[in-house]
C-alpha cells in the first residue's frame, strides 16, 4: 500500500468523516461534496465535458472508441454529486479505456425522492437507445449509491431481454434496508463514512411508506436473468462491505461471471482519488480493461 493511501486516509479520518458527521441535511453535504470536487480531485490534461441534445454530460479525453459507451451513475447517497463533482474521474477513465462516458444529472433526494433517481437512470438509457446505441454497445457504471442505481438498472434490463455489454460497480450501496452487518461491524474501520447517519440519510431519499427493499433502490433483492459479466470493486473496511459481497453473490446466484476486487483498507470509492493515489488509477486501469474486454467479447 502506498504512502499516498496513509496519508489520504489519516486525511479523510480526521477531517472530512467528522464534518460528514457534523452535516446539517443533505443540502449542507450537497455544497460541502462540491467544494471538496472542486479543489481536491484531480482532471487529466484535455478533458472535454460537452452537454448532448438531451442534456446529459458526454466526457471524453483523448482518442475514443466511435459507437460504444459507458453510462454512468455518480455517487453522493442519492442526495450530492453530479457530473460536475465526478469529470476528473471519469476523464482518466476514459482516457484509459478509449471511451467516451455519459454521466446523467438524475434527479436528488430529498427535492426528488425515490423512485425519481431510477426514472432517471431509465431515461438515460432510453435516450441512448433513441441515439442509436444498441444495448450491446453500452457498459453500465457507477459508484456508491450510483453504484446501486447502476445495478438495479442491470436488473430492469436484464428482465427486458436489453441487457448492456457489461456492468461494473465501485462501492456499490446495494441495501437500503440497512442489513448487512458490516455497517457496525466496520463502523470505527470505515475512515470516511458515518455509520450513524446512514438511517437519517435513507429517510431522505425514501419516501414514507416505501419499500426500503425494492430492488429499483436496493438491488440485493433484485433478479437479474441472463446478466452480463460485472465488476464489483469494494473495501473490505467499508460500512458498505456486506453490500458488496452480498451483491456479488445474488448476481452469481443467476450465473452472472462476476469478478471481485477487494481491497484491504482503501476508503469508500478511492477512486476519485486518480492522480494522488496510485490505487485509484490502478483501479480505473482495471475497469478499463473490463470495458473494453467487454466490448471485444461481442
Amino acid at each position: 500500500m502506498s504512502l499516498a493511501l496513509d496519508l489520504l486516509l489519516v486525511g479523510l479520518r480526521h477531517v472530512v468523516r467528522p464534518r460528514l458527521r457534523r452535516a446539517h441535511g443533505p443540502l449542507e453535504a450537497r455544497r460541502a461534496f462540491d467544494r471538496v470536487a472542486a479543489v481536491t480531485f484531480r482532471a487529466p490534461p484535455f478533458l472535454c465535458r460537452i452537454k448532448d441534445r438531451a442534456g446529459l454530460d458526454r466526457i471524453h479525453c483523448g482518442p475514443r472508441l466511435h459507437g460504444k459507451i459507458i453510462l454512468y451513475f455518480h455517487g453522493g447517497g442519492y442526495v450530492a454529486g453530479g457530473p460536475h463533482t465526478h469529470a476528473a474521474m471519469l476523464g482518466q477513465l476514459s482516457r484509459l479505456s478509449q471511451l467516451e462516458v455519459c454521466a446523467p444529472a438524475y434527479p436528488l433526494a430529498p427535492e426528488h425522492p425515490f423512485p425519481a433517481a431510477f426514472e432517471g437512470a431509465v431515461a438515460s438509457w432510453e435516450h441512448l437507445m433513441a441515439a442509436g446505441y444498441a444495448p450491446s454497445d453500452v457498459v453500465l457504471g457507477g459508484d456508491s449509491a450510483g453504484g446501486g442505481l447502476a445495478l438495479a438498472l442491470l436488473s430492469y434490463l436484464c428482465h427486458a431481454a436489453t441487457p448492456p455489454a457489461a456492468a461494473f460497480a465501485m462501492s456499490p450501496w446495494c441495501d437500503l434496508s440497512l442489513s448487512g452487518d458490516s455497517l457496525q461491524g466496520n463502523a470505527e474501520r470505515d475512515p470516511l463514512l458515518p455509520a450513524e447517519r446512514i438511517r437519517e440519510l435513507v429517510g431522505y431519499i425514501l419516501p414514507e411508506g416505501a419499500d426500503d427493499a425494492d430492488p429499483r433502490v436496493s438491488p440485493l433483492f433484485a433478479e437479474f436473468p441472463t446478466c452480463p459479466p460485472v465488476l464489483l470493486q469494494y473495501s473490505e473496511t467499508e460500512i458498505l462491505f456486506d453490500d458488496c459481497r452480498r451483491m456479488a453473490e445474488r448476481l452469481r446466484g443467476f450465473d452472472a461471471d462476476v469478478l471481485e476486487r477487494r481491497h484491504p483498507r482503501a476508503p469508500h470509492v478511492w477512486h476519485l482519488f486518480q492522480g494522488w493515489v496510485p490505487e485509484a488509477r490502478q483501479s480505473l486501469r482495471e475497469i478499463a480493461d473490463f470495458a473494453r474486454a467487454a466490448f471485444a467479447a461481442r
